[in-house]
C-alpha cells in the first residue's frame, strides 16, 4: 500500500493546542463499523456504548518530564534533550537538538550538579549519554524536566501541563509521550464503569521513539517500528481472558493498548480463542491494512496524523475508505485534532470478521 492512501487535508487551526476544561467533555464521534453509521457525541456519552460484560484496557504508563534544556559545557551554546529510552544505569538513549553540536566526549550541563556525557552515536541520529547528579534522579528530572509535548502543540510546556499530559490512572513511568485516549477518562467516569459491572484492565507500554517518527517510505510495509516495551501482569491477563472466555468485548483505550494486547496474543487450543499472555515483552508490531485483529473488539482513540503509522491501525480496524469518510466528516464538524483533540471509539462487528 502506498503511504498518499492515508493522507487527509486538516486545517492547521483544527490542531488542539490546549486540553478541554474538563477531560469527559471533549466531543466523541462514535463509529459503528457494522452499520457504518457515524453518530457526535461527547466523552462522558461513552458508558451508552458499552455493556456490563466488557471489559476496558487501558495504558498505566506515566509520561517523564522528559525534556531537557542546558548548555554544552565547551561552548555555552544552548541544546535541547529529549529523553527517549533508559538503558541501563544512568545512560539512556537520548534525540538532541541541534544535533550537530553533540558529539561523543562533550558534555551538558542542566543544573547544578546536573550533567550529562555523551557516549557515542544512537539509531535515527539519538546519542548515548551518561547522566551525572547528585540526589535522585527521577526527583531531579521532575525539577529540571519539562512534559514533552508534540511538536504540532506550538507553545511551551506549562504547569497544567503536568497534570492534563497525563491520565488519571497513570503509575509506571517511563513513556516520552501520552497514551492520549486514555486522557478523557475522570475517575468519577471510571468509577461508574465500574458501578455498571465494566471491568476494567491496565496494562503497561511505554511510549517512546517511534511517536516522533513519521513514515518515509512510499510503500509502507518497508517501514519499521521502532521496538516497545510492554507488561501485562497476571491479574490484568487473567481479567481479559475471562472476558474473552465469557464472550465479552475487549475494549481497548488506545493503540498502545491494541498494539500491547495484539503483540501478547496467542492461541488456547483448549478454549479455541485467542487469549493474552502476562508477562513483559518487547514489541515492534506494525499493524497496518491486511492484518487480523486477534484480541480487541472495539477502540477508543483520537484523531491522529495524517500519513501515520496510527492512520494505518485504526484503517485496519475497520477500513481505509470509511475512515477517511470518518475524518472528512470531523474536519467539516470542526472536531479538535491530536493529543488534546476529541476523541473516536470505533465499535460494531467488522463484517468481514
Amino acid at each position: 500500500m502506498k503511504l498518499e492512501e492515508f493522507d487527509y487535508h486538516l486545517p492547521q487551526e483544527l490542531i488542539a493546542q490546549k486540553p478541554s476544561e474538563k477531560r469527559d467533555q471533549c466531543r466523541l464521534m462514535v463509529v459503528d463499523r457494522k452499520n457504518h453509521t457515524v453518530d457526535h457525541k461527547h466523552f462522558c456519552d461513552i458508558l451508552d456504548y458499552l455493556d456490563p460484560s466488557d471489559c476496558l484496557v487501558m495504558n498505566n504508563s506515566k509520561v517523564l518530564p522528559a525534556r531537557l534544556f542546558g548548555e554544552k559545557a565547551a561552548t555555552g551554546a544552548r541544546v535541547e534533550f529529549l529523553l527517549t529510552r533508559h538503558l541501563e544505569g544512568d545512560c539512556w538513549e537520548t534525540m538532541v537538538r541541534p544535533g550537530k553540536r553533540l558529539k561523543p566526549g562533550d558534555s551538558v550541563v542542566f543544573g547544578d550538579n546536573f550533567c550529562a556525557d555523551i557516549l557515542d552515536y544512537g539509531e535515527d541520529g539519538t546519542r548515548i549519554v551518561r547522566f551525572r547528579y547528585e540526589g535522585i534522579f527521577m526527583e531531579r528530572l521532575e525539577e529540571l524536566g519539562k512534559m514533552p509535548l508534540p511538536p504540532y502543540i506550538e507553545r511551551e510546556s506549562t504547569a497544567e501541563d503536568r497534570e492534563m499530559y497525563q491520565t488519571v490512572y497513570c503509575r509506571e513511568e517511563g513513556s516520552v509521550a501520552a497514551p492520549t485516549a486514555g486522557l478523557h477518562f475522570t475517575e468519577e467516569l471510571l468509577d461508574k464503569a465500574e458501578k455498571k459491572g465494566i471491568r476494567l484492565a491496565y496494562v503497561t507500554l511505554h511510549v517512546g521513539i517511534g511517536t516522533f517518527r513519521p513514515v518515509k517510505c512510499e510503500n509502507i510495509e518497508d517501514h519499521h517500528m521502532h521496538f516497545e516495551e510492554y507488561y501485562i501482569s497476571e491479574e490484568t491477563a487473567k481479567t481479559i481472558n475471562d472476558t474473552i472466555r465469557s464472550g465479552g468485548r475487549i475494549v481497548s483505550v488506545g493503540t498502545t493498548s491494541t498494539r500491547t494486547l495484539e503483540s501478547a496474543a496467542y492461541a488456547d487450543a483448549e478454549s479455541g480463542k485467542n487469549l493474552v499472555r502476562p508477562g513483559s515483552g518487547r514489541t515492534d508490531i506494525f499493524i497496518y491494512p491486511g492484518y487480523t485483529f486477534k484480541i480487541i473488539d472495539a477502540l477508543i482513540t483520537n484523531f491522529h496524523l495524517p500519513k501515520s503509522t496510527l492512520m494505518m491501525l485504526i484503517s485496519a480496524f475497520y477500513d481505509r475508505e470509511h475512515i477517511l469518510a470518518a475524518y472528512e466528516e470531523a474536519v467539516a464538524e470542526r472536531y479538535r485534532f491530536f493529543s488534546y483533540g476529541d476523541a473516536m471509539l470505533i465499535t460494531g462487528e467488522k463484517d468481514s470478521r
